[in-house]
Parts: structure tokens; C-alpha cells; sequence
């Protein structure tokens, strides 16, 4: 609001005089507002206006180029409502133009104005003096032409600017000059702009929940603000309502009470503008309409095409979980709802702030979406969400409301404000700065991190303080600092990178490559190049070039200015020797010179009277497009040579001419055709003209074409594997002469890899020779090679590949995953599982399982299992109740054993169905146990002693029986034939080989297990056997100690066959109730070669009598042992027993559940070829699942039993293959050692494991397997001849004898 007052003139008119041409201002100044009432008046007439008499903003008049009718008395008049009020009279005098110089000076200059957009505007600029100035305008660099239509210059330099735009905005310059100065004025002119609209607000429809942004676009100069009214009242910014993107209004979360009208207020200095819209929320039945109306009322809802709702909505989603929480976001899942009613299900998540009844809407992205994520969330805050379902028939229940709490934003410190960095010295700046604004806690310290600039290593430095001075910068050198604060939480925000140059100092270098060229008698040409960069240490200012004669001291000094690098230095005295030495100068000083450079001068100046001499010669180099000239000057040297003159071209030297310096003395001519005649001449010039020219001609070479044919490849590649990691490859070159000697620089390439169709990655190698060691290949790993060959630029394409698989080497990794499990109703029962080791190193063909109780034992202390092939899974029998295991595991492959696995723990269960029953008489019933370990059983020390009488009963009636089948037998195998014979060899051979059987062989049929001795041991008969064994609390003794001593008679012939079956049995089971109940004991199985090394067997040993052991001619023996027990399993032994006699077994057998066949590793007894020659263990074959037996498992060293054998004899291995020699055969089998009874004890030993142990001598006899028939005798069938059946007839006579010795006792 302005109040308008009476006029008032701040300055009034004063008289001035003005010579002709110039120009004069007559001022009046007075408010503002009432300069455009003002007018002039001359001798109290209006003063006319034109383009030499004008009146400024100010209200001052112009009068430019004045004249004599301009003389008069001058008055400014103020007409407003009321009475016109008129200033004082001032008188202006014009003098003639006198012609004497006046110095330039503004009357008036340009101030800054602002202005609107479409207006004019007058810039004042009027200049006085003698020349008369001429005025020029210019914005920024661009001179103003008064051509351009809107710009106009007058009265004398004043700018008038039409009908204003934005372009015209800028600084302006008015430039005033005569002949004699040049003056300037600058000032800014500002155009403004009234607000406009690029983009209006228009109508929305929504729904509750939804988010809306009405847009609002606007421009103006300056920049208008905006704001947003709600049905006239202003919208506050809110956590619902926000302003973004600068003017936009978004509205999140609608509810019904944000319907209504929205406007948009721009307003600037200029003006304002406003446009309005209408959000209306309609209900969730009614359908947005496209395009919305024009104009919205609350009515509009009516003639809304409903949405369709026939048919069932879905029902809720269901779990709705949030799956990801974070500080400002969270990942909703849910499953789909339980009754969709529908396909293309789409959902809808709706969230507030709890305690608030705003809700927002978030929607998933494509149908079928179980997720979304929900963004810009408060941390540290509670949202409730409820997810719905929409089917084609509308939305759906809502899920039950899920409350999730944002997690809380770790609170760093902000950015430090007032970051500073000031160069204090060359090498030294400060920085400085204030405490962040929000520190969320105590700053522990500030990082300063600094990096000179363009380098890119940034470097840091831990500060206390809020400054710090950084010392041993680069001299004018740019570096960048920033800072960042610590708290406890961690490193805060980062401030923006501040820049500070440390100050410039004297250059640290001399100038380089100072050179001085004689140019005459009196003047010296000095060159040179400045310091290095680095030592600059600021803006080159100039250079300090100081020369003086050799023989005098004094200096001259001249100076350069800028960046010249080169000084002429003239007056210099003829034939006179001179040293100059050059400084660099910064605005800090001079630095160090360089060292001093020496010149002699002319005696007399070279003619330039006449034109330069020849040169004394020239020199071409053909290349394939160009030509290397090379000359010598001319042999005259007091002629002066400006330059030379070479000119070229393809039969005429003139075609093209080229000018180089006088010192030059090659030049090499490009650009030039290939296989082409050149002719070239070379002129010396100088000012006087050119020379005499010396010509040369030179063909251009021709384009080198490559050969077409490249290099024939290796042939005949063969790779020779060496070992398992190590394949030579060897071929030839058919480019080589015959004696395929290598005599230039060719190499070989070799490549490989496995030949696996997914691997396609080679490796290589380069040779000379025609031969390459490949190492470090995988064990057993197929391998391709192929060869390319390469001389120079030339190579072959890659020969033909070889292959070769690498041999096997032993395991190098433990079978993995060794996991134990009960098997289901036989807790006595365990089966391991397991999976091959990760590096096999060849085919694994078989697994050693190592248990015991006590997993600190030696190894030799473990009971060994072994598995054939690459089974992974086996079952172990007969283990204790309510015990705990460790059970080892390692692989084998043809080349030995891997390493063992880690012990695996596994207790056994408590209780068991027929723990609590006592075990039967007979050993082979469904429980039939073995004797309980470490306590006595059948083995001669009975605990519960008979009667004498009933006991001598016992012993007659079964010796009497024995008799019978003895005598029986004997007539049996009289009728055995030769052919008989070898057809059961030649059986036992293929079985050997294979190591299998395909059903029952009938033309395999067993031996006597017994009568081929000759002389059995019988047993003292002084107590009776434990009739009930029952299980020990220790089921693995660790020595033979721990097992109560047994009697030695107990080893006779009879026991060992005994212990040939599956399971201990006590003395009363040993008679042929076996045979009557069905019973199927396995029996041993004897082979024809045992390598020297003590073999490994999985079944228990028991006690050898080493004194007992031979011939007991003079004890009594045990009529109860002196039994036939040839019960016979009709089921085929899968494999053969590694036994030194056929029949003489001081081993039970240790049988395992598994039914597959299991390799021998010792060489059977037909000499087949075996195909795991190396191996020292006895695998045994499995028994019928249905008749579990107690039976104490143990691996020994087998004692060899001191019993003569009458077998077959044993023939020489065919095998060349085996590579551990068996001992010797022998007729006697004696074992040495000490007198000390052995026992029945669970031991595992192997030879090779590092318990020294006697080897025992053995016999190799070769006999036929012995399967397992159904028949308890074949008599018929026997494989003996009639010698051996009439040594047997003698063992039985000895046997009667003994017998009726017995009776009459």
C-alpha cells in the first residue's frame, strides 16, 4: 500500500555549460513513484523529446551532440492531482568547440535494474570528453548491435531495450572511447517472470486406503512458492500429507474425510496464479471411471458403473507372517486364502501406524503374488497389517491384523558443518571444522581423510580436536579433504570434499635439456625445458638466463617473461667463448640454475651472398610405404644453410616437395605405394635460394603377402602313462627331415584335459622336444592330449588327440557320512551306512569297518569287518546290549587301503526280546549264543560241575556213534573216482575265479571235514562244560588276560571243526541233535597260497595249547568230543576262507548278514587269477538272516595249526601277478612260541600295522572249495584217493584204542 504524498524534489536543476557536439545532464531528482509525472520544460516550454534529448529513469534530462538552440533556462515539472509543482531554474550555457583535449568522463553509467518480462527498459551511459567518445554496448562477451530491432542507443550512449525476455537477462557493458582512453561501466540487468502453470491439478477418484498425488507444475522468475489449500484452509505437511517433487501434493492412506476441493497457490514477486481440483472416494463396489468427468460434484457417484459382486468374494489369507523387518522397510508373506472362489487372485495389503485409523494400501504386482514389500517406514515404530484377497467378484475378509515393530536406525552423527581447509606454508594446510548438528551421542573422534587431487589414494588420519594441521603436503600442489565423525554406533555422515592448494615456493629444479646453438659471430641461440612437474612448485613466471665470457667473472642477466623457453643473445664478441647457464622464477624467486653450458662464437660470419653448395651426400631406405632419406651437409661451410629442399614423387622428383631445418639430417617420407618407383632429390636453401640438387631413386618394397599355408600338425600323438599322476606324450612332426631333428626355432603346444563332455577348460604347456612329460594329473582320470606346433607367425591346427587314464592310486580321503543305526526288532543287530570317499584314486573294491568299545585302543585292538565292492551299507550281528561302539571306516581300491575315517559312536540298545530266556543246548538254535567273553564256557573250565557216572554215559554213547559214521565215511569214499575228482577241481576253479556262486553246484561236494588228520586230539574229560553260557559285561577283552584260561585239550581236531560253525557252542550241544534240528553251521574254507604277512580275519580265535598242540598220545580224550559234526549248510559259501588246512580251523567263523559275494584278497586255492592280489584280509560270506548266533567277533593272526594235513598237495601258483610270495609248502605245520595258553579273546591285528609279530610257517596246500549242500553226507562223493583213505583207516583204529582205553577208565 502506498500513500501518496505531496512532490518533493530531492535535487533540483544547476546550471552547467556544454561545448558544441558534447553532451550535458540536467538532474531532477524526485520519488520514484512520481518520475513518470515528470516533464521539462525550456524557457518554461515543453522540452521536446527525440533521440538526442531524452529523459533518464531518474528523471534527469539527456541533451547529447548540444547545440546553441539547447542554451536556455531549464525547469522539471511535476503534474500530479492537484496544482503542477515546478523545480528551480538552472541556466545551460553552449560554448563553441574549442578543440583542446578533455579528459573522458561518465555523466552518467548503467546501474542495476530489474525489470518484468514484456517491458522496456532504458540503461543511462553518458560519456564527455574531447575527441567526442563513442559508446558501444555489450552482454556478457556479445557486442549489442542496433540492428537486432529491440535495442536502440540513444541520447548519445544510452541503451533502450523493447518488449523484454528472458534472454535479455545478464550483465551489461558500456564501453566509452576516444582516441586518446578507454573507460567501462557494467551492470545487471534482471528480468523477472510471473508464475505460470505447466501442469495443473486435475479431478481424482480413489478409493479409502489408496495413495493419490494431485501434480502441480509451475514456473516463474523468481522461482514462486507454492501451497496447497484444502477447501480453503491451508494443507499443514504431514506424515499423510506430503509436498514432493517440489510443488506435487501426495495424500497417503485416503479416508473419507480428504474428500473435497484442492487448490494450488504460485505466487512469486511478479504475481500469482491458482488452479483447482476435486478428489472424490467412492465406495469399493463402485468402478473408477475412465476418463473422469471434467467437473466433479458429489453426485457424480451416481451414474458410476458398479463393479460386479455376483458371485463369492475369497475368504481370508492365511499366515500372515512378516518375513523381513528392518529399520525403514518390512517383507510381508502370507499363503493363499483357504476358499479363493476363483483363479488370478490379486492382493491388497492395508497398513497404518498403530493407534491411528489411517490406512494405507500397498498392491501386489502380478496375480498370484504371496509377498510384498512395504517401503518408507519410521523406524523404531509399530504398524499393524491386514492383508485381503480379490477374485473377480471384489475383495475379499480381511486376514487378522499382524502388529510389527520397525527396527531401531542406528544413530550415527551427521555430517561436521563448517568443514574449512587453508594453506598455511608449501607444504602444510589446516583444516577445521565444527561439531555435527546431530551428534546422536558423544563424538569419540573425527576421521580426516585427504588425497591429492587427481590421485585417487586417499589417505586418512584420526583427529580429537575440531582442527588439524596436515605437514609434508606438495609445494602448489591441489589436495582434498573431508571429515567423518565417530560415535559409539560407528562412522556418521561424511561432509562434502573441501579443496585448498598449498602455496607456490622458489622451483626445487633447474631447467632441462639447456642447449646453445652459434647462430653468427656476435649471437648464441639458448634452448631449454622447464624443471620437472614436480619441482615446479608454482607458476612458471619467467626464466633467469645468466652468460659470461670464460675468462672474465662478472655476469650478464637477462630475464624472459612467461612460458618462452628459448633466448636469442646478441652483441656477444667474435670468436669468443661464452657460458650461459639458465634459472626458473616463480612469484616466490629463483630457483637453482642449471649447470653451466659452453659456446664459442664465430671469427667472421658465413656468406649468404650466394646460394649453399651440394650436400656432400644422400642416403634412401626403401620400406613398404615409406622411404628413410638420410644426407650429410654440404662440404662448404661458410656458405649458410638455411634448410634443405627434398623433393619426391613416382618418376619425377618434383611431384611433391617438403622443407625442413638446416640441422636436420634424415627425414622419412610416408604415405607411400607399395612395389612403386620413387625418384627423390635433396636441396640446401638459404635467403639467396636453393642449391645444386643431389638426386637418388628408390622402389618402394613390396606388401609381404603371409603364407597361404600353415604349418602341418603333429602326428602320431600317443600318451604312455607312467604312473598315477605322470602320462608322457610323445609324436612326430612330418615338416621335420627324417631324422625328426628340430634345427630352427619351432615349439610344441601341448594340451589336455579330462574327457568329461562338461569340462571344456584345457591346460597347456610349450615344448621344444618332440616329447612332454604331463604331471600332476588325477589318479585314475581319463585324459585327452593333442599337439600344435608353432614357428614364428606360422602355427598347425591342433593334431589328432590321444588318451590315456592314469593309474590307481590308494584312497586318498576317508569314506564320508559314517552314520550307524539299530536295525528294527534285533537290538543285537546294528547296520552301517556310509558314502565313498571324495577322492577314490581308482575303483573302490571294498571297505574294512573297524569297531570297538574303547575308541582310545590301538589299532590293532579293533574288531575288523570287511565289505566287498562298493557296497555302502552293512550289518553287523551279535554286539552287546546297552554298549557303546566306535566304529571306523576305510575304502580300498586295488592299490591298497585309504585312510580311516573318524570315529562314529553308536550305543547299543538296553534291552533285547531274548536277553532274559537262557540260551539252549544248542549252539545253532535262533539265541544260541557264544560263551561269554572273559568267562569260562565250554572251553574246559566248567563252573557246574555232573556227576562222574552220568558224564562216562554221555562219552560212550557218542563215541559209539562216532564210530558208526566213521566207518560209514570210510566205505564212501572208496567209491570216489578220479574223473570225479578233477570235475570238482575244475569247479573249484571257476568258483575261485569268480567269486561267486550260481545256485547250488552239484558237482561240488564237500570233503570230511575231520578224517583227514592223522591223528586226532582228544580232549581229558576231568570237567564237565558250562551248560547255560551266558553274555559278558565286556564284550571285547583287549588281551588275552582278561579272559579266564581254558583247557588246553580243548584244541583238538574235533573242536576245531566245532569252531568252524557259526557260533560257540557248549559240550552237551555238540552232539547230532545239530544235525536233527536243522541247523546249518558255516564251515572254513581253505586256500591255496597265504601271503607271509598275518592275515586278517573277521571271527574269533580260540585258545591254542602251544604245548598241547602236537600229538597228546599219552591224555585221555574226551569221548564227548570225538564226534562227527558234519551238519552241513545246503546254502553255497560265497567265498572261500583263507585256512591253512581244510579241515583244521582254529577259527569260528565269523559270519556276516550280507548276502553279496565277497573278494578274497589272498590267492584262492585253484590258481585263478585274483583280481586284488595285494590285500591281507579274509572276507567271509554271510549267513541266512533268520538264524542269528552269538558269536564273539575278533580279527587275529591266525596261528597255524601244528596238524598234519593229508590234502591234495599243493600246486604252484599260475598267478604271475602276486607279487607277495607264499612260504614254503610243508607236510608239518609247527608253530614256536612259548608255553602259554591262548584263549578265546576279540582282538583285531594286522600284520602290516606295525605290532611285530613272529610270521608263522604255513603250508599252501591246494584243494577244492568247499560249498555248503544240504546233504550231511556224501559219502559217494568223496574226493580222496585209496592211500589216503587207508592212512585214515589207521587214525580210526588209533581212535578205537583210545576209546576203549577210555571205557575200561
Amino acid at each position: 500500500l502506498s500513500v501518496a504524498g505531496l512532490p518533493r524534489f530531492t535535487s533540483q536543476p544547476e546550471a552547467a555549460t556544454v561545448f558544441q557536439g558534447d553532451s550535458e545532464v540536467m538532474s531532477c531528482e524526485v520519488n520514484l513513484d512520481l518520475v513518470p509525472f515528470t516533464r521539462w520544460e525550456l524557457n518554461k516550454a515543453p522540452v521536446e523529446l527525440s533521440s538526442r534529448v531524452v529523459v533518464l529513469p531518474s528523471g534527469a534530462l539527456v541533451i547529447s551532440n548540444a547545440s546553441e538552440a539547447d542554451a536556455g533556462l531549464y525547469r522539471c515539472v511535476v503534474e500530479n492531482v492537484g496544482v503542477p509543482k515546478t523545480s528551480e531554474e538552472a541556466e545551460l550555457q553552449v560554448l563553441p568547440e574549442n578543440e583542446v583535449e578533455r579528459r573522458l568522463k561518465f555523466l552518467r553509467q548503467p546501474v542495476p535494474v530489474t525489470k518484468v518480462i514484456g517491458q522496456s527498459v532504458l540503461l543511462p551511459c553518458v560519456a564527455t570528453g574531447y575527441p567526442t567518445p563513442t559508446v558501444t554496448w555489450m552482454l556478457g562477451e556479445k557486442p549489442i548491435e542496433e540492428s537486432e530491432g529491440r535495442f536502440e542507443l540513444i541520447g548519445g550512449g544510452n541503451l533502450q531495450i523493447l518488449n523484454l525476455t528472458e534472454e535479455d537477462a545478464g550483465i551489461y557493458s558500456c564501453l566509452a572511447s576516444n582516441l586518446n582512453e578507454t573507460a567501462e561501466f557494467q551492470a545487471e540487468l534482471t528480468i523477472q517472470a510471473p508464475p505460470m502453470f505447466l501442469k495443473k491439478p486435475a479431478n481424482i477418484y480413489a478409493y479409502e486406503s489408496m495413495d493419490i498425488i494431485f501434480e502441480c507444475e509451475v514456473t516463474g522468475r523468481p522461482p514462486p512458492t507454492v501451497k496447497w489449500v484444502k477447501n480453503g484452509d491451508a494443507v499443514i505437511p504431514s506424515d499423510y500429507f506430503k509436498i514432493i517433487k517440489e510443488h506435487n501434493l501426495q495424500v497417503l492412506g485416503l479416508v473419507k474425510s480428504d474428500e473435497g476441493f484442492y487448490q494450488c497457490l504460485a505466487e512469486n514477486d511478479v504475481g500469482n496464479v491458482q488452479a483447482s481440483a476435486q478428489l472424490i472416494i467412492l465406495d469399493h463396489d463402485v468402478a473408477i471411471p475412465t476418463p473422469p468427468p471434467t467437473s466433479l460434484t458429489s453426485a457424480t457417484t451416481d451414474h458410476v458403473a458398479p463393479g460386479t459382486s455376483g458371485g463369492p468374494t475369497p475368504s481370508a489369507p492365511r499366515d500372515v507372517v512378516a518375513s523381513l523387518v528392518s529399520t525403514r522397510f518390512i517383507k510381508l508373506t502370507w499363503r493363499p486364502p483357504a476358499e479363493p472362489h476363483g483363479d488370478n487372485i490379486t492382493y491388497s495389503v492395508y497398513y497404518s501406524l498403530e493407534g491411528t485409523s489411517r490406512e494405507r494400501i500397498e498392491n501386489t504386482t502380478r496375480p498370484g503374488e504371496l509377498q510384498v514389500n512395504i517401503h518408507n517406514l519410521m523406524p523404531d515404530t509399530k504398524y499393524v497389517f491386514r492383508v485381503a484377497a480379490h477374485n473377480k467378484n471384489g475383495l475379499g475378509e480381511s486376514s487378522t491384523p499382524l502388529k510389527v515393530a520397525t527396527q531401531p536406525e542406528v544413530q550415527v552423527p551427521g555430517p561436521a558443518p563448517n568443514l574449512q581447509a587453508v594453506a598455511t606454508s608449501p607444504t602444510s594446510v589446516t583444516v577445521s571444522w565444527e561439531m555435527p548438528l546431530t551428534g546422536n551421542g558423544e563424538i569419540q573422534n573425527y576421521k580426516l581423510y585427504y588425497m591429492e587431487k587427481g590421485m585417487g589414494n586417499e589417505q586418512d588420519i584420526d583427529v580429537a580436536g575440531l582442527s588439524y594441521t596436515m605437514n609434508g603436503l606438495k609445494k602448489f600442489t591441489e589436495y582434498s579433504f573431508r571429515v567423518v565423525a565417530y560415535n559409539k554406533h560407528g562412522p556418521g555422515v561424511s561432509t562434502a570434499d573441501v579443496v585448498a592448494q598449498t602455496y607456490s615456493d622458489v622451483p626445487s629444479a633447474a631447467p632441462q635439456n639447456l642447449t646453445l646453438e652459434v647462430l653468427n659471430s656476435k649471437s648464441i641461440m639458448v634452448r631449454w625445458q622447464p624443471p620437472p612437474p614436480g619441482t615446479q612448485n608454482g607458476e612458471i613466471t619467467g626464466y633467469k638466463i645468466r652468460y659470461r665470457k670464460v675468462v672474465r667473472k662478472s655476469e650478464i642477466v637477462e630475464s624472459t617473461i612467461g612460458a618462452q623457453l628459448f633466448q636469442l643473445i646478441e652483441g656477444l664478441e667474435r670468436g669468443t667463448e661464452y657460458t650461459v647457464r639458465v634459472a626458473a622464477i616463480t612469484v616466490n624467486g629463483t630457483g637453482p640454475p642449471t649447470e653451466w653450458g659452453t659456446a664459442e662464437t664465430f671469427e667472421s660470419d658465413l656468406d649468404e651472398t650466394r646460394v649453399p653448395d651440394i650436400p656432400s651426400s644422400l642416403h634412401v631406405r626403401p620400406l613398404v610405404t615409406s622411404i628413410v632419406v638420410s644426407w650429410t651437409p654440404p662440404e662448404n661451410q661458410n656458405i649458410v644453410v638455411r634448410g634443405y629442399a627434398i623433393g619426391y614423387g613416382i618418376g619425377s622428383p618434383h611431384a611433391q616437395t617438403i622443407r625442413v631445418d638446416y640441422k636436420q639430417r634424415y627425414y622419412t617420407i610416408e604415405n607411400l605405394d607399395p612395389s612403386s618407383h620413387y625418384v627423390i632429390t635433396l636441396k640446401a636453401f638459404n635467403n639467396i635460394g636453393e642449391g645444386i640438387p643431389v638426386y637418388e631413386s628408390a622402389a618402394t618394397r613390396p606388401l609381404s603377402v603371409p603364407d597361404p599355408s600353415p604349418m602341418l600338425p603333429p602326428v602320431g600323438v600317443q600318451a604312455s602313462v607312467l604312473s598315477h599322476d605322470t602320462i608322457k606324450v610323445t609324436w612326430a612332426d612330418n615338416s621335420l627331415p627324417k631324422n625328426q631333428k628340430i634345427t630352427d626355432a619351432r615349439y610344441y603346444t601341448v594340451r589336455w584335459k579330462t574327457n568329461i563332455p562338461a569340462n571344456t577348460k584345457y591346460k597347456t604347456a610349450n615344448t621344444t622336444n618332440l616329447s612332454h612329460m604331463v604331471t600332476g594329473l588325477k589318479p585314475n582320470t581319463l585324459y585327452e592330449f593333442s599337439v600344435m606346433v608353432t614357428k614364428g607367425r606360422r602355427m598347425s591346427t591342433w593334431s589328432m588327440t590321444a588318451h590315456g587314464t592314469t593309474f590307481e592310486t590308494t584312497p586318498n580321503s576317508p569314506p564320508k557320512d559314517v552314520t550307524v543305526v539299530s536295525k528294527e526288532g534285533r537290538p543285537r543287530t546294528i547296520i552301517v551306512n556310509w558314502q565313498p570317499p571324495s577322492e577314490a584314486n581308482g575303483k573302490i573294491t571294498g571297505y574294512i569297518i573297524y569297531y570297538s568299545t574303547n575308541v582310545n585302543a590301538e589299532v590293532h585292538d579293533w574288531v575288523v569287518e570287511p565289505v566287498v565292492g562298493n557296497r555302502l551299507t552293512h550289518q553287523i550281528q551279535e554286539l552287546t546290549l546297552d554298549t557303546p561302539y566306535y566304529f571306523k571306516i576305510q575304502a580300498r581300491n586295488s592299490k591298497g587301503m585309504g585312510p580311516m575315517s573318524e570315529a562314529v559312536q553308536f550305543r547299543t540298545p538296553k534291552a533285547s526280546g531274548s536277553s532274559g530266556r537262557p540260551a539252549p543246548p544248542n549252539p545253532n538254535s535262533e539265541n544260541g549264543f557264544g560263551p561269554p567273553i572273559g568267562k569260562p564256557g565250554h572251553s574246559g573250565s566248567p563252573t557246574q560241575p555232573l556227576d562222574n557216572s552220568i558224564l562216562l554215559i554221555i562219552i560212550i554213547s557218542v563215541g559209539a556213534f562216532t564210530i558208526i559214521i566213521v566207518v560209514i565215511v570210510a566205505v564212501m569214499c572208496t567209491r570216489r573216482t578220479t574223473s570225479q575228482q578233477k570235475k570238482k577241481r575244475a569247479a573249484c576253479k571257476s568258483a575261485n575265479g569268480s567269486h561267486k556262486y550260481k545256485g547250488n553246484s552239484k558237482d561240488l561236494k564237500p570233503p570230511d571235514l575231520w578224517i583227514h588228520h592223522e591223528r586226532l586230539e582228544l580232549k581229558p574229560i576231568d570237567k564237565s562244560p558250562e551248560p547255560n553260557p551266558v553274555m559278558t559285561d565286556t564284550p571285547i577283552p583287549r588281551t588275552s588276560q582278561d579272559i579266564t584260561p581254558v583247557d588246553s585239550t580243548m584244541d583238538n581236531t574235533i573242536h576245531q571243526r566245532r569252531n568252524s560253525y557259526r557260533g560257540h557252542e557248549s559240550e552237551d550241544s555238540m552232539s547230532t541233535l545239530a544235525g536233527r534240528r536243522g541247523m546249518r553251521p558255516k564251515m572254513m574254507m581253505p586256500f591255496d597260497a597265504q601271503p607271509p604277512q598275518p592275515v586278517i580275519s573277521a571271527h574269533p580265535i580260540h585258545s591254542l595249547d602251544n604245548h598241547h598242540h602236537h600229538y597228546h598220545s599219552g591224555s585221555l580224550a574226551s569221548p564227548t568230543r570225538s564226534y562227527l559234526h558234519h551238519q552241513i549248510n545246503p546254502r553255497p559259501l560265497a567265498t572261500p576262507i583263507s585256512h591253512i588246512d581244510r579241515a583244521n580251523s582254529a577259527e569260528s567263523v565269523r559270519n556276516t548278514p550280507s548276502a553279496d559275494p565277497l573278494p578274497v584278497p589272498v590267492q584262492p586255492a585253484c590258481t585263478v587269477e585274483h583280481p586284488e592280489p595285494d590285500s591281507a584280509t579274509s572276507f567271509l560270506s554271510a549267513p541266512p538272516e533268520e538264524e542269528p548266533s552269538y558269536n564273539p567277533p575278533t580279527a587275529h593272526v591266525r596261528p597255524t595249526h601244528p596238524l598234519k594235513s593229508f590234502a591234495v598237495p599243493a600246486v604252484p601258483s599260475s598267478n604271475p601277478t602276486f607279487e607277495s610270495p607264499a612260504l614254503p609248502s610243508t607236510p608239518l605245520l609247527t608253530q614256536t612260541g612259548p608255553a602259554s595258553q591262548l584263549h578265546s579273546v576279540k582282538t583285531a591285528s594286522i600284520g602290516t600295522l606295525g605290532r611285530t609279530r613272529t610270521p608263522m610257517p604255513v603250508t599252501v596246500p591246494s584243494a577244492p572249495d568247499v560249498p555248503e549242500t544240504s546233504k550231511m553226507l556224501e559219502d559217494a562223493e568223496s574226493s580222496y584217493e585209496p592211500d589216503e583213505l587207508t592212512e585214515e583207516m589207521a587214525h580210526l583204529e588209533g581212535l578205537m584204542k583210545d576209546l576203549n582205553a577210555i571205557t575200561t577208565a
